[in-house]
């Protein structure tokens, strides 16, 4: 029995055998048909029976169908099946299961570091922002397969709060302080690690910012640990000292490595 993992993004599909295949989420049905084909079979192995998927939302994670409109548009509406196997094959379609992206990532992460008891709650921060949560290793789901509660739209400084805490975010505040508009997060995070005043004022904004959000619904909740995830968690030790200080007594950890992998695995245990 062969077991697949895929973890896809607007990008990249990341594979659980180290191969990343570009995706453009924004381009026509044939171009993303492919790009999943040759993700889930590089080599159009027949042998393949188990797929795990991790994708971010909105998803119909029961039945595998694309409901994306901001991206992967071309598709919407139409089954993950469907669009990897040929129609004469058909018969041969493989065992498909789906997990919100953020979901799995805790899950795995969940796993890797023990955390079974009490509540755990992740962000990841990259181009968008996720947040998902656990109580004593359950993962707390929507109705759809979604996260239970989302922080991405909370209202800040007359925006959302993805709009600082992003890559996007990061850019642009780095901007504002010196007027360079060119570096991407992570440019401006290796700037920081270098000494530049400016580019680590943006990221202890980052923290700041994004601990303030988390504090309150935190304390509520009574959240004991608080993982990060994503590109710009990869950065965390210019964030976490702002973060400690908003969330006093819970703990924070960078996610593992194939966090998401491991998250995925459990749907088929």
């Amino acid at each position: 029995m062969s077991l697949t993992l895929l973890d896809i993004g607007g990008t990249y599909i990341k594979c659980a055998d180290g191969r990343q295949i570009p995706i453009s989420s924004d381009g026509s049905r044939e171009v993303i048909a492919e790009a999943l084909r040759s993700a889930v079979s590089p080599r159009q192995k027949p042998e393949i029976s188990q797929i795990g998927v991790a994708i971010p939302g909105p998803f119909d994670y029961k039945n595998g169908i694309f409901l994306m409109k901001h991206k992967f548009a071309s598709v919407y509406g139409e089954r993950f099946q469907d669009l990897i196997c040929h129609s004469e094959r058909s018969e041969e379609s493989p065992d498909i299961r789906f997990m919100h992206d953020v979901n799995a990532v805790l899950k795995g992460a969940i796993r890797q570091l023990g955390l079974g008891h009490g509540i755990t709650a992740l962000v990841t921060m990259g181009t968008g922002l996720g947040y998902s949560y656990a109580i004593d290793g359950e993962i707390q789901e929507s109705e759809t397969g979604s996260p239970a509660k989302s922080i991405w739209n909370l209202p800040y400084q007359g925006g959302i709060l993805e709009d600082t805490v992003s890559a996007r975010g990061i850019r642009i505040a780095y901007a504002r302080k010196t007027g360079d508009g060119t570096q991407s997060a992570l440019s401006i995070a290796r700037r920081a690690y270098a000494g530049d005043i400016e580019a680590m004022e943006v990221y202890h904004q980052v923290g700041t910012v994004l601990g303030e959000a988390l504090r309150e619904q935190f304390m509520d909740m009574r959240v004991e640990t608080l993982l990060l995830g994503g590109q710009i968690a990869k950065s965390l030790s210019l964030m976490i000292r702002p973060l400690k200080n908003a969330l006093p007594g819970v703990l924070i950890l960078q996610v593992p490595e194939n966090s998401v992998f491991l998250g995925l695995q459990s749907l088929f245990e």
